[in-house]
């Protein structure tokens, strides 16, 4: 293994955009060998927030959780179709939500999974789920747990917000595979899971 023991030295954060739920910020640094670079990043913490884990060392508290529920009786977890603005058409995922101030991750999970599918997710399976991972680095601060737990009930989506277009279902593992070929718009978490799904590692 190739021993590191330089990095880049953030010098400065510069606010460059605000909302309820993103911010963006112009991070100015050193370079290893002394040069300086400026990077764009987009975050959900708050300028305040985000200086603090820059500057201070902070622990990066998770922003949202991915759910994979799983139904006993039909061998399957539940996926979702939504349409994302940020493609402008539908991609497959899991059920995922932000989490709330005042809640820890289970309960985020618990209450997105009834708001986008209707259904209840009971027996959180801690030694599968994880407590935090990164969506891409290169771009974001944005980390996740991934909450795997078994459902029962309905689907409906009568509990989803105003902007959500959601339709949830189950899957078994031929439909997992299915989809895995069929070259639609996935997301690469959910690519990474119906596949060991498929496979029947989960």
């Amino acid at each position: 293994m190739i021993a590191i023991d330089k990095k880049n030295t953030i010098t400065d954060l510069r606010s460059v955009y605000t909302s309820k739920f993103l911010n963006m910020f112009e991070i100015h640094y050193k370079t290893k060998n002394g040069n300086n670079k400026k990077w764009i990043v987009a975050t959900r913490k708050s300028e305040e927030e985000y200086k603090k884990i820059i500057f201070e060392n902070y622990n990066i508290k998770n922003d949202a959780v991915i759910i994979v529920g799983y139904d006993e009786s039909r061998d399957s977890v539940v996926i979702i179709n939504e349409f994302r603005m940020s493609i402008n058409d539908y991609i497959y995922s899991f059920p995922a939500g932000l989490i709330d101030n005042d809640e820890d991750y289970k309960e985020t999970a618990i209450r997105e999974m009834r708001e986008e599918t209707g259904l209840e997710l009971y027996e959180i399976e801690d030694e599968k789920s994880c407590k935090k991972a990164f969506l891409s680095v290169g771009m974001t601060d944005e980390s996740v747990a991934i909450v795997f737990g078994k459902v029962r009930g309905e689907i409906s989506i009568k509990n989803q917000e105003d902007s959500e277009i959601i339709y949830p279902f189950y899957v078994g593992r031929e439909r997992a595979k299915e989809i895995l070929e069929s070259n639609s718009n996935i997301d690469i978490k959910a690519w990474l899971i119906l596949k060991n799904f498929s496979e029947g590692k989960i």
